[in-house]
């Protein structure tokens, strides 16, 4: 009773399509697409940038706000 066959499931995705179209679903596959493209795309780039902060501090050129350390000493 709990398993749904595969004989199920096309049953449904033709409903889906019938109820919704192939044209918007389509879209609806595009868009997601991108944002997982976006998302992928965004973890690599704070992968390169915490990569690169590393690299600063183990070669000792990083920046530091003399200012911003003043004030928080005090």
């Amino acid at each position: 009773m709990g398993s749904l066959s595969i004989w199920h499931w096309l049953i449904v995705l033709v409903i889906v399509a019938l109820v919704f179209g192939t044209k918007k679903i389509r879209n609806i596959g595009e868009d997601l697409g991108g944002a997982v493209k976006g998302f992928k795309k965004g973890m690599n780039d704070a992968n390169a940038e915490e990569g690169e902060n590393t690299q600063k501090k183990e070669a000792g050129t990083e920046t530091i706000d003399v200012q911003a350390k003043e004030k928080s000493d005090s």
